[in-house]
């Protein structure tokens, strides 16, 4: 006979996660680490993984972070438009990249990278940036050959040769409404649970000390965080592989990105 799965009505749920919280560092559930928050907190609500049930409720999910971390967490994947031409690995890495660092090693030669992290506060240091146009209602990569630093000077001019200099033609971008169904099917009403991180005889131990609740997935809040730098956009490309393109953001800014927050713990 199964076990019925655990069930949670939101009050409950707050006071089991300020049950978890007092219980201080607890051991890591899982022999890895990475995932061991998020999992270790899943065994401690007895939930199944990615399943946060809140009967009678909008969706729900349970978010979990290192505390005081400079990692990036993954919002989505989504490639740029026009889809039909597969931008990043037919136009961005031939014209635009540049050779591998293991080319003719781990790679075959000739093996080329288009690897850029990119936002909208400023231009990356081979002179790409996103750039909100808010009347077209569109999200766009562009492109300014004054922005390179000197460091970049010969593949700067191996540009030049391959398609000229000037902005990306025609832009890679994406629509305010493509990019709007897909984070607001990502991102979802949360529990957003933040924990700090000690080793204890080698081993990782978490304490769970802030808990905010989050509701309606908030699209202006998303461009904002574009716009400030807080959410990036990731290209990940070689020859041999697209890895896709991201949207990532920064350590504490998901609340950001919906219209309520209440903070719990």
């Amino acid at each position: 006979m199964k076990n019925t799965p655990k069930t949670y009505t939101k009050q409950e749920l707050i006071a089991k996660l300020k049950e978890i919280s007092a219980m201080g560092f607890v051991p890591n559930a899982r022999h890895k680490n990475h995932g061991g928050i998020g999992n270790t907190l899943e065994d401690l609500l007895g939930i199944a993984e990615n399943n946060l049930p809140i009967p009678n409720a909008a969706e729900w999910e349970l978010k979990t972070q290192r505390a005081k971390t400079s990692s990036l967490t993954t919002l989505f994947h989504i490639e740029p438009s026009p889809r039909a031409i597969r931008f990043v690995p037919q136009v961005l890495l031939p014209k635009y990249g540049w050779a591998h660092q293991e080319d003719g090693g781990k790679y075959a030669k000739g093996e080329m990278s288009f690897r850029q992290t990119i936002h909208g506060q400023s231009r990356s240091d081979r002179g790409f940036k996103v750039v909100i146009d808010r009347k077209e209602r569109k999200i766009l990569i562009s492109f300014e050959d004054e922005s390179v630093d000197i460091r970049h000077k010969d593949w700067l001019e191996s540009v030049k040769k391959r398609v000229g200099l000037g902005e990306l033609e025609p832009q890679p971008y994406w629509g305010f409404d493509d990019l709007e169904h897909k984070a607001g099917t990502k991102l979802l009403n949360a529990f957003y649970v933040q924990a700090e991180v000690k080793k204890i005889r080698g081993k990782e131990h978490y304490h769970y000390t802030k808990v905010m609740m989050l509701q309606k997935f908030n699209f202006e809040g998303f461009l904002k965080a574009l716009e400030e730098g807080k959410i990036l956009v990731d290209f990940d490309a070689r020859t041999g592989h697209n890895h896709g393109t991201k949207f990532r953001l920064r350590q504490d800014c998901l609340p950001m990105l919906y219209e309520k927050q209440t903070i719990i713990l």
